[in-house]
């Protein structure tokens, strides 16, 4: 039986060792930038991003929602005449991936919004949303609004790397610190609003790579519905050393799949 719908690609990040910074290409042969491969990795001495280590950690609320795009696709588009099913199908599933893309894009240009606004550029695509995030951070945290957070700060240990939404070392109200990971998401004034074990985990593996494993914990969640609308949400101290354990045991995993450095080595 033919396949119709192909598994796509999934996109590594890798960071540096020596100074923690990313190391998403390298140079080809022709001179031109090519995906970093775990080959390359090898080579270089690199580390994988956390987000390539949760890739190992079913996401079911994901799942369902790709499945609606597909369901929604296939009800809004007519089959053609004389269009075989095989073409028909890949229509329907190139259309609902167009869903996915144009959210994607759209919430990498709010986290631009929000980088740049907490960089002092107040001139950014979505100044709304950007002053209802630092609104909602200073209320939820009791900080000063003009708290040095560090935007997209990247780091790297033997084990894995990242680059952090929003970070600060310390504040009068979290003298150990600060981390947010930010999420946009559809959602309404009257949707609930909840985080899932990755999200945990994102933020327990960020925390103690940034040397910071007592600092408080969040994500921030940002309506593509509805511009301006916020939803902090904190993870207790007991559920960040949870998701720490878990986060763990998928380094081990990964670096076992992939024959990746001593396999019975995990990170502490």
């Amino acid at each position: 039986m033919t396949t119709i719908i192909a598994r796509a690609a999934e996109s590594v990040h890798w960071y540096r060792l020596e100074d923690g910074g990313p190391q998403y290409t390298v140079k080809s042969k022709d001179g031109s930038d090519r995906p970093t491969t775990l080959s390359d990795a090898r080579k270089m001495n690199l580390v994988p991003s956390v987000t390539t280590i949760l890739k190992m950690w079913p996401k079911p609320g994901l799942e369902v929602w790709k499945n609606e795009q597909l369901l929604l696709a296939a009800l809004t588009l007519p089959k053609r005449p004389d269009e075989s099913e095989k073409d028909y199908i890949a229509r329907i599933v190139y259309d609902s991936k167009e869903t996915a893309k144009s959210a994607a894009e759209r919430g990498t240009h709010i986290h631009e919004s929000i980088e740049k606004w907490y960089g002092g550029n107040k001139k950014v695509d979505h100044p709304e949303i950007a002053l209802a995030y630092e609104v909602a951070v200073f209320l939820h945290f009791g900080c000063d609004p003009h708290e040095p957070f560090d935007a997209e700060r990247s780091f790297a240990n033997s084990f894995f790397g990242g680059k952090v939404d929003l970070c600060c070392s310390s504040s009068d109200t979290a003298p150990n610190g600060i981390v947010l990971d930010t999420k946009t998401k559809e959602f309404d004034e009257d949707d609930k609003v909840v985080g899932y074990d990755e999200n945990c985990m994102q933020l327990a593996a960020y925390r103690m790579g940034l040397g910071l494993p007592n600092a408080r914990c969040a994500n921030v969640f940002v309506s593509r519905t509805k511009a301006g609308l916020i939803r902090v949400v904190e993870w207790s101290p007991e559920e960040l050393e949870k998701g720490w354990k878990m986060f763990s045991l998928l380094v081990q995993l990964w670096r076992i799949k992939n024959n990746f450095g001593e396999e019975n080595a995990k990170p502490t």
